[in-house]
């Protein structure tokens, strides 16, 4: 077995085609065997299959992060079927509805904080026991650009990944002395099917070619591109191999230089 991840056990939720489903495919090729999460088990299953497929193990776990007791049986789980967890990577979020922050009523700004925030930590609180045992793991946060350029109509979800970043800080802070690292991967546009959509629809309205809007948008990156989900999933494979040993509490961003924080 070799890679930088060899025997190691790596969690990863929002399971899905896009981030979840690279980011663990980039964890199985160095080695790391996977636990699958997300609410919907067509979704595991597809990614599941790519991973085996890679000569790697995967454990599928139908898991609501804004459920306690989901959260507490993925961990179980894991634990039954490979005796330890290294790696998690908080994948899964919500964006919730796109409203202006002055017309956001109560329901507005929760629904992204109870996945975005609490979700991602109650996931967190339950697999931290088991890498406290170890005395050693790596968390891995899947942030947005969105923290750092707040957009029109997307500040509850702004405000939901702001929030998030103060805890993956103050997580870092706090349990260091375990072994434990907690770092942020902050992803700006992800040139992917939805962003493909998205232009194309802006392609139309406007009545010019889908390739122009990616110029237009690619421009504004230092790198003239815009990063794809894959490119984005080698910044957590750092983060989640000893490569970053001695790094935590830190942001990443993912961008071709689009933001440069």
């Amino acid at each position: 077995m070799s890679g930088l991840l060899a025997g190691r056990v790596a969690v990863v939720s929002g399971i899905g085609p896009g981030m979840g489903r690279d980011v663990s495919l980039a964890l199985a090729r160095e080695g790391a065997d996977l636990v699958l999460a997300a609410r919907t088990a067509g979704k595991i299953a597809e990614v599941a299959a790519e991973v085996r497929a890679a000569g790697r193990r995967a454990l599928e776990v139908p898991c609501d992060i804004t459920s306690v007791d989901d959260c507490r049986r993925l961990a179980a789980r894991a634990r039954a079927e490979y005796g330890r967890i290294d790696v998690l990577v908080n994948n899964a979020f919500d964006m919730g509805g796109f409203v202006r922050m002055e017309d956001a009523g109560a329901e507005d700004l929760l629904r992204p904080l109870r996945v975005n925030l609490v979700g991602s930590m109650q996931l967190t609180h339950e697999v931290l026991p088991i890498m406290k045992e170890q005395r050693q793991g790596s968390i891995v946060m899947i942030n947005s650009m969105i923290i750092r350029d707040v957009l029109p109509n997307m500040g509850p979800y702004g405000a939901s990944k702001a929030a998030l970043m103060a805890a993956t800080q103050g997580l870092a802070r706090e349990i260091g002395v375990h072994g434990i690292r907690v770092n942020s991967v902050v992803p700006g546009y992800i040139w992917g099917a939805s962003l493909q959509g998205y232009f194309a629809m802006q392609a139309k309205q406007r009545g010019i070619d889908a390739q122009a809007v990616y110029d237009e948008v690619a421009a504004q990156t230092a790198l003239r591109h815009l990063p794809t989900s894959e490119e984005i999933a080698d910044a957590v494979v750092f983060f989640a191999s000893d490569l970053s040993r001695v790094v935590t509490g830190q942001s990443l961003d993912v961008n071709g230089g689009h933001l440069f924080h």
